[in-house]
């Protein structure tokens, strides 16, 4: 007894260390191409592609399959799976018996793992060929567990042609995830891998059914199935035949799939049916647009508690060769135009530059060189600071980001993920607000999240996963409040002309943009729940004069806002307890001075919005015809009288009498005064300081001569080079010629105040 046991141990490790040492040798690779899946948040199949052998090859584990299945397969296959070893000897021994008795093969002895080495490494039917496949079902057993084992034999079990795995199989032959399929359709999957080419699908479905039917009765006879089950099963029409696979975001799925070759399953954020109903919505509203030679449109869809995209569509048509519908909008790099303008207006809060009712001068205006318009040419004098986001006024954007600071602006932007930005920030000047810079329709999305997450900024992803993302202050909660209720007011002209008769306004906050040249139409909105942004246009870059943000884009944003979120309008922002209300001037938007009188509600920032007092209005002392103004040390003793005059900017006065637009000013200083007045300075608008001018010899007047004066100014003096040029009247534009070189240009007006400005003339 004792040496038989001695002998069975040795013979147990001579086992073991020649099994060793063959595993060193001859050491299994398992290594699957699968075909990459693109699944929604719900498990939907979005798209799927071909494995890298072109096969439809689809990764399932067994907790995403019917248990039914699972059982109906192991029995069929291997009853005994979960107890040998990869091996089973009585089924050798079985199958090597009927052989003899029969004079030919009646049946195998091939275990579920053996199965596995076969598809694994295809070989000719020899005994050489079952030696190996019983060491190599060895090795696997040793390297993997029976669940990835049996995993692994029911991803890759023939069905015909280039499909492959009962998962691949499921979505191909009927139209859903494995998990989904019914009793009858499991016994159908189990019966087609012993003849993948006579039972294939579509080709011979009256023999796949008997087949079917008669592995049902067997599956009831051992109890897989109960009698109702059965029943039920054997009345199922079976009229199988290969579908096409779901094509849902197929510009997203493409761009993942590139980025993730490797990964058999890519899960998403996206939502089935809210992606569906986005893409429809983009689909019909592209076919209007054809009518005006429009042919593009991208959306993406946020949720704002998430920061996950659930709904992206790169184009609305992706079948359209013709009009580039394989380019992803989503990601194209185009000029936002007016877009970014509510960043800088919530950074200007933050620095106390502006608050709501803070008025701003509209007016032409020349920023060393740079001289902005608005969009419709048009000029309002001065605007708050409300209307002129509200109606994306462009010359006090500028001006509002000249005093925050270019650098600031672009900053909070790479802050926001905006990588052409981030990349080209050094050359990007005080245009970058209107449109001077290029951005994708996921920044922006990202972007406009921000303000309704109270200005903070969480990267949007597309990718779902349980990690949190980090965070960024943008701006503060206060501004992003005061932003969002700006862009909430409907008295604006970035409504659509037709909207009262053909959309119902949701309740969202929302900003259009138009690039330049009328190739990008914009439309970005949000509430609590969602942020959306929608684009238009052409890919092919071409210009449409009717292409504008407010009529091409913003219809199809209240569209998908009315309805993926239609009865949200209860869910709004509050107003939170950083900021207060005050009364300011309505004039000026500025803390009530002397002589306000006209004041209104505004919202502000305690310890930050600037609480400088209103000064526009100025009590004067002039004569009794109002012809003649004085100062304190020329007010006659009597014959006089003190009236109210409004004080205008200088730039604002120089735009009023230029245009004809009558406005009362301070009568002319009394002109027997001998006091040299002080108070606000001249302004030379042009030319501009330090800048160099390249001019073409043999014509004259080059340059303009223009300045912005105090009202009281009743002339100006131009000096070049501090010699008398000419004397005109305040407001008055006149030329010049400079020479070459450096060139010293003054400005004096007739009260003494003088101002200014150097530059250098090239001529070629």
């Amino acid at each position: 007894m004792k040496k038989k046991l001695i002998i069975t141990a040795i013979s147990v490790v001579a086992f073991l260390f020649l099994f060793f040492l063959l595993d060193f040798i001859l050491p299994l690779k398992v290594s699957v191409p699968y075909s990459t899946m693109v699944m929604s948040r719900e498990g939907n199949l979005l798209q799927a592609f071909l494995s890298k052998d072109d096969k439809w090859r689809m990764k399932c584990s067994l907790h995403e399959l019917p248990p039914d299945l699972v059982k109906a397969f192991i029995y069929k296959e291997d009853r005994y799976f979960y107890y040998h070893p990869g091996v089973n000897p009585l089924a050798m021994l079985r199958a090597a018996g009927n052989n003899i008795i029969f004079g030919k093969r009646t049946s195998g002895a091939s275990t579920i793992t053996m199965q596995v080495i076969r598809l694994l490494e295809p070989r000719q039917r020899t005994v050489g060929s079952k030696l190996i496949e019983s060491f190599r079902a060895l090795q696997l057993e040793y390297e993997l567990s029976k669940d990835e084992i049996l995993s692994l034999y029911l991803d890759l079990i023939p069905y015909g042609s280039n499909i492959e795995g009962v998962q691949a199989a499921s979505w191909i032959y009927f139209g859903r995830q494995a998990l989904l399929i019914s009793d009858a359709q499991i016994a159908t999957l189990a019966v087609i891998p012993n003849k993948p080419t006579s039972l294939r699908p579509g080709k011979n479905n009256d023999l796949l059914l008997k087949q079917r039917n008669k592995w049902l009765h067997r599956f009831q006879e051992e109890e897989l199935i109960s009698s109702e089950q059965l029943e039920d099963a054997l009345h199922e029409p079976l009229d199988m035949k290969r579908h096409a696979l779901p094509y849902v975001a197929p510009h997203l799925a493409q761009m993942l799939h590139q980025k993730y070759q490797e990964l058999p399953i890519i899960k998403t954020t996206i939502a089935s049916q809210l992606q569906q109903q986005v893409e429809q919505i983009a689909y019909n509203h592209s076919q209007r647009l054809k009518l005006r030679n429009i042919y593009n449109a991208s959306v993406i869809v946020v949720n704002n508690k998430t920061h996950e995209i659930v709904a992206y569509a790169g184009n609305s048509d992706f079948t359209d060769h013709l009009h580039n519908g394989q380019v992803n909008g989503v990601t194209a790099v185009r000029s936002p135009g007016s877009t970014l303008k509510p960043l800088v207006y919530a950074l200007a809060i933050d620095k106390g530059i502006v608050t709501p009712k803070t008025m701003l001068n509209d007016v032409p205006v020349n920023f060393a060189g740079y001289s902005p318009e608005n969009f419709n040419k048009d000029y309002r004098g001065q605007v708050t600071t409300e209307n002129a986001l509200a109606y994306s006024l462009n010359i006090p954007a500028v001006e509002v980001l000249n005093e925050t600071g270019v650098k600031d602006f672009t900053e909070a932007l790479k802050k926001c993920e905006f990588r052409t930005i981030a990349a080209h920030s050094k050359n990007l000047g005080l245009s970058v607000v209107l449109g001077g810079c290029g951005v994708t329709l996921q920044e922006l999305a990202g972007l406009f999240s921000s303000f309704a997450n109270n200005g903070i900024y969480s990267p949007v992803t597309c990718i779902a996963s349980p990690e949190k993302k980090d965070t960024i202050r943008i701006v503060s909660e206060g501004a992003a409040y005061m932003i969002t209720e700006i862009l909430t007011q409907l008295q604006r002209p970035d409504l659509p002309n037709n909207f009262e008769s053909s959309y119902t306004v949701p309740k969202i906050a929302w900003k259009t943009g138009t690039s330049y040249g009328r190739r990008d139409a914009w439309s970005v909105g949000f509430n609590k729940n969602y942020t959306v942004a929608v684009w238009c246009g052409n890919f092919n870059g071409s210009s449409i004069p009717e292409l504008t943000g407010a009529e091409m884009a913003t219809p199809l944003l209240f569209e998908i806002f009315n309805t993926i979120d239609r009865n949200s309008s209860g869910q709004w922002f509050k107003a939170p307890n950083s900021i207060d209300i005050r009364y300011v001037c309505s004039a000026t938007g500025l803390v009530p001075g002397t002589y306000c009188t006209d004041k209104i509600m505004d919202y502000y920032i305690p310890t930050v919005s600037s609480q400088q007092k209103c000064e526009h209005l100025r009590e004067v002392a002039v004569d009794a015809k109002e012809q003649i103004s004085y100062c304190t040390s020329c007010c006659p003793v009597s014959g006089y009288k003190k009236k109210i005059y409004t004080i205008y900017p200088s730039e604002v006065i120089s735009y009023y009498i230029s245009s004809g637009i009558p406005f009362e000013k301070i009568p002319e200083h009394n002109p027997q005064c001998q006091r040299l007045l002080t108070g606000k300075s001249i302004t030379i608008l042009s030319p501009v300081n330090n800048k160099e001018y390249l001019l073409e010899k043999g014509i004259e007047d080059k340059l303009l001569l223009n300045a912005a004066t105090p009202a009281d100014a009743s002339y100006i003096y131009w000096y070049v080079n501090d010699k008398l040029f000419g004397k005109v009247s305040a407001h008055e534009k006149i030329f010049f010629t400079p020479l070459e070189g450096l060139n010293k240009i003054s400005c004096a007006d007739d009260k003494g105040r003088m101002s200014n400005v150097s530059i250098t003339a090239k001529y070629y």
